[in-house]
This record gives structure tokens, C-alpha cells and sequence, in this order.
């Protein structure tokens, strides 16, 4: 009779045992790597957002700034962690390029890495030189039409794979023209010379250009996403603008390893969703050009595989990769 109820009291303590090990979920603080420096607007808006997502998990949530490789030193590292629930990656745009635009990366953004929530959007501006004779989108295309290879439109980027070389290579696409790729070691020089005169036109964040345009210093043309901004509601689209289409635009992300249990990528989720709508971070966020999304883990899953498709094609076009 005795060993009946040691048995029976082992069952209940087994029983009594399970919500820790499945329900109770975090236990431990979480560790959010972000793959740019320190008071970058990806550590701003992770800080922002992990900071809130705590408060919804109940446990800490320390963010750590692996930079490097355009975060390709990050997206490796959370591709490689235990698939536990507690490494979380703060992804951006990149994340989706750079699986075609590295040669030999050690990981594979879908397979490796399980999508969460998409956090925000930003678009880019289309922008140019008040002196060039670029009033539209259309007076731009009709330019690179008409000078062709021997009087080439030239554009500015912060180098070889950058957001604004790439946007500019889907749009020379989609609007079937050429232009003269001038890549610099970094948006600030090419802003420079933009602001300068040398080059004409650049595409760049949001939050960096439309103060420009708003003191005169640049014209903006277009917004790259597929709706208008509200930044900026009265610049029209590229679509819009006439290149049908057209639609790019950075975002922020969160990724956990894959193969996380279901119920951790559930709680992530909603801790996610709770904190891009508070007004705390919805305040960074547009602070750093970005509009706050949090959509479903399916959602933002279907989302990312385009992208990396959509980039994918671009690389190629661009005929562009980086050893």
C-alpha cells in the first residue's frame, strides 16, 4: 500500500512538474543580438522594443550588438544558438539580401532562422540635387532614356550592395532605363556629394532625407514603399509617379533559431505585437523613419521569403556579390 502512494505522489510530482518545463515559459532572461553598433537606429528601435517585450514576458530581455558584415556575424550567430526561445535576432532588410549577395555565408536565412513578427517599415526617398533639371519620376526616367550610355544619369549609393544601390537597380529595372552607379565607403560621403552637386540623385532613408528636402537642400521625387508615407503624404510613390510597381522598403524584424517550439514562438509573437503598439515605441520607431507593424509569425514568414526572393533578382541583375 505504501509503494502505491510513493507511486501516486511521484505521478502528481511529475504532473505538477510539467507546467515548468512547457508552460512556465521564460524562465530565464532572453538575449537579443542586433547586428549593428551600439546607437545605431537598429539598436534604438531593439532597445525600445525588448525593453517592452520584458515587461510582457516577465523576464529580462539583454540586448547585444554583434556588428559586422552587414550583420551577417549576428544572423549567424542566432542561425547557430540552441533553438530554446531565448536568443532572438533583431533583423533587418539585410537579412533578406544578403543570402545572394555573399558568396559564402555560413547559414541559410530560411532555413536556419524561424520568423516571429515583422516589427516596421520605412521607405526610402527618391531624391535629387535641387540644381538637376529633375522635377519627377518621369522627367528622371526620360533623362536616362534620352542620354543612354553616352550621357548616363549618374546616382550615388553607400557602395556595392547597399539599400540605395539596390532600390536604384529595382527601379533602372522596372523602369527599363540605365543609369551610372557611383558607389561610396558609406551613406554620409554620398550624401555629401549629392548635397555637393557631383552626383544628382540618390536614393537613402527617409529619416535622413526628408529633413533635407524639408530645409531645400534636396527635391524629393518619390517614396519607394507601395503606399504614401505619412512622413511625408504629399510625395507620391514611384508607382504612383510612373514606374507601375515599384515597391521597396527597409524594415525591422525578429527571428529566433529554427526548430524553437511552437509555444515560445507564440509568446514571442504576442510580446512582440504588445510592444510596436505601445506609444513608447511607436515614438522611437517614427523617431528612426520607421512605421510599426507586428504582424503573425505566418504573416511575416510569407513576407520574408518574397523578399529574399524579390533581392534575389535584383542581386542578379545588378550582377553585383560581395566575397
Amino acid at each position: 500500500m505504501k509503494s502505491v502512494k510513493m507511486t501516486a505522489l511521484a505521478a502528481l510530482l511529475m504532473l505538477a512538474g510539467l507546467p515548468a518545463a512547457y508552460g512556465a515559459y521564460p524562465e530565464k532572461p532572453l538575449r537579443l543580438v542586433v547586428g549593428f553598433p551600439a546607437g545605431g537606429a537598429s539598436d534604438v528601435a531593439a532597445r525600445a522594443i525588448a525593453e517592452k517585450m520584458s515587461s510582457e514576458l516577465g523576464q529580462p530581455i539583454v540586448v547585444e550588438n554583434k556588428a559586422g558584415a552587414a550583420s551577417n556575424i549576428a544572423s549567424a550567430y542566432v542561425a547557430a544558438a540552441a533553438p530554446d526561445g531565448y536568443t532572438l535576432l533583431f533583423g533587418t532588410i539585410s537579412l533578406a539580401i544578403n543570402g545572394s549577395l555573399y558568396k559564402n555565408l555560413s547559414y541559410d536565412a530560411k532555413r536556419d532562422l524561424a520568423p516571429v513578427s515583422q516589427l516596421s517599415t520605412a521607405p526610402f526617398l527618391l531624391v535629387v540635387n535641387p540644381s538637376t533639371p529633375y522635377k519627377s519620376v518621369s522627367d528622371l526616367v526620360d533623362a536616362a532614356k534620352k542620354g543612354g550610355k553616352n550621357e548616363p544619369v549618374y546616382y550615388a549609393s553607400a557602395g556595392n550592395g547597399s539599400g540605395a544601390h539596390l532600390f536604384m537597380e529595382l527601379f533602372t529595372s522596372k523602369a527599363g532605363i540605365g543609369m551610372e552607379h557611383v558607389p561610396y565607403r558609406g551613406a554620409a560621403p554620398a550624401m555629401a556629394d549629392v548635397l555637393g552637386g557631383q552626383v544628382g540623385v540618390t536614393f537613402d532613408n527617409i529619416i535622413t532625407t526628408l529633413p533635407l528636402v524639408q530645409s531645400g537642400k534636396l527635391r524629393a521625387l518619390a517614396v519607394s514603399s507601395a503606399k504614401r508615407s505619412a512622413a511625408a503624404p504629399d510625395v507620391p510613390t514611384v508607382s504612383e509617379a510612373g514606374v507601375p510597381g515599384y515597391d521597396a522598403s527597409s524594415w525591422f524584424g525578429l527571428f529566433v533559431p529554427a526548430g524553437t517550439p511552437a509555444d515560445a514562438l507564440e509568446k514571442l509573437n504576442k510580446a512582440a505585437i504588445h510592444a510596436v503598439n505601445t506609444p513608447e515605441v511607436v515614438a522611437t520607431l517614427r523617431g528612426v523613419g520607421a512605421e510599426p507593424v507586428g504582424s503573425s509569425a505566418a504573416d511575416f514568414r510569407a513576407f520574408f521569403e518574397s523578399e529574399v526572393d524579390k533581392w534575389a533578382d535584383v542581386v542578379k541583375h545588378a550582377k553585383v556579390q560581395i566575397n
